[in-house]
């Protein structure tokens, strides 16, 4: 049942199954048959980032729920994050986001919201992929009946006031000169707007997307280009999104990356001090790094670990009351604010504490000393390199090098078809090692 949704939602190649017009459709009536409850009029939110594909899809997708009834809200181009908000801000029954996130443009994906603005669970998914096997004709409505689709007007402002209002009304960004890479993607309006109108001295890179160069050697995956911006112009800090604006990086004033791992740090710290922590600890990945927890340990707080995957991570969240997640590659979660990474929320709340701190972004940022740790990607064409005899021998043998003083995790791309292997530990060498050793026999096992 799982072989149409992966970690998060449905993702492939454009045009080639899953992500066609055709599935697109059934996934349209699927969900909406899924999702239709009461007698009322139903609604569905549908947010794009910037690909081209992100018409076909979109198209495809409002043809699909009108068809069983549901009115269509079209937001445009604008970040996941404001999807989920907008969904339930509208009151509506469902939220969808169109965006393959950092991937770059060839691939697209579909991502759903609840009601409640959160992601759906693997049960619910389940039940739209059993709906898109079997035959809907009979599902559909009456021709008085069919939905309609209208573009919502001034989503933009709503989801810019909705941002400024995570900080305290008395503070101001003026003073800041910052750089933001909006990856060409879906928040290249809204995310210098609410810059500007906080104050900030805002220099906006990777702002003008043509359909093809979202992701391309801009936004978080790829931070060259800001750091360069941030040298140019003399910034205070660069802040780098992604295409859906669900994840952030930080670039300090010397153009130095900051990850995901050290702005959980900030904030844990920051909030802890404030007593704004809901729970003793927060929560993130396997993949976060060794030096995060024990900077936690220090700080008499918990690291929780989840699976890879936002979804994850706040599903434990709401199960251990923790209001602070996130991952190593910069989603990060304040459900106070926000049901899913927010990766401009996340940038303001750290800007909040270098406001409060008056000290340069090397410093603020800078909590912990992360242990080596190298990950490797195997491309694989098919089958399950992971449940080879060979390669479960070679992880065994890395997990008894390493021993007490690393970690490893080795899993495969909920997004694409790789095998990840990862290591940590205090020895940088052995980490090399074994990883290389591990990558060699699964790239042995895939070919």
């Amino acid at each position: 049942m799982r072989k149409l949704f992966g970690t998060d939602g449905i993702r492939g190649r454009a045009n080639v199954h899953p992500m066609t017009a055709e599935t697109a459709l059934k996934v349209g009536m699927a969900a909406g048959l899924a999702f239709k409850n009461g007698g009322h009029r139903h609604r569905v939110v549908i947010g794009k980032d910037t690909r081209l594909s992100g018409y076909m899809i979109e198209n495809a997708l409002v043809a699909g729920f009108t068809s069983v009834g549901m009115d269509v809200f079209l937001l445009g181009p604008m970040p996941t994050p404001s999807v989920a908000m907008l969904t339930r801000s509208l009151r509506a029954d469902l939220g969808v986001m169109i965006s393959a996130s950092h991937n770059p443009f060839e691939d697209n994906g579909i991502k759903f919201f609840g009601p409640d603005g959160f992601k759906l669970s693997d049960e619910i998914e389940n039940a739209i992929a059993e709906l898109v096997d079997q035959d809907m004709s009979g599902h559909l409505s009456s021709s008085r009946d069919l939905g309609r689709a209208k573009r919502i007007d001034g989503a933009q402002q709503r989801y810019i006031e909705f941002a400024k209002r995570t900080l305290p009304r008395e503070m101001s960004l003026e003073g800041l000169r910052v750089v933001i890479d909006c990856a060409n993607g879906a928040a290249y309006r809204v995310a210098p707007e609410a810059l500007w109108e906080l104050g900030a001295d805002v220099f906006s890179i990777s702002v003008t997307p043509d359909g093809f160069n979202i992701n391309k050697e801009c936004g978080s995956t790829s931070t060259q280009a800001l750091s360069r911006k941030v040298h140019e112009v003399r910034a205070d800090i660069g802040i780098a999104l992604d295409g859906d604006a669900d994840r952030v990086i930080i670039v300090d004033e010397n153009g130095s990356v900051i990850d995901g791992d050290q702005l959980m740090a900030v904030v844990a710290q920051s909030w802890q001090a404030s007593n704004r922590l809901s729970a003793p600890g927060i929560v993130a990945t396997v993949m976060s790094n060794l030096g995060l927890e024990r900077y936690l340990d220090g700080l008499g707080l918990n690291l929780v670990r989840t699976k890879v995957g936002d979804r994850y991570v706040v599903e434990q969240m709401r199960a251990g009351g923790f209001n602070v997640g996130g991952e190593q590659s910069g989603h990060i979660v304040m459900s106070d604010f926000t049901t899913t990474g927010d990766g401009l929320i996340a940038a303001l709340q750290v800007m909040a504490c270098i406001k409060d701190l008056d000290r340069p972004v090397s410093e603020v940022c800078r909590r912990f000393d992360p242990v080596p740790q190298i990950l490797k990607n195997v491309r694989y064409a098919g089958g399950e390199p992971l449940a080879q005899d060979e390669v479960k021998s070679a992880i065994h043998d890395g997990e008894m090098r390493l021993g007490n003083a690393g970690r490893l995790v080795i899993r495969a791309s909920g997004t694409e078809p790789l095998i990840r292997v990862m290591a940590e530990g205090d020895d940088a060498d052995l980490v090399n090692q074994v990883v290389n050793d591990i990558a060699e026999v699964v790239a042995r096992s895939a070919a």
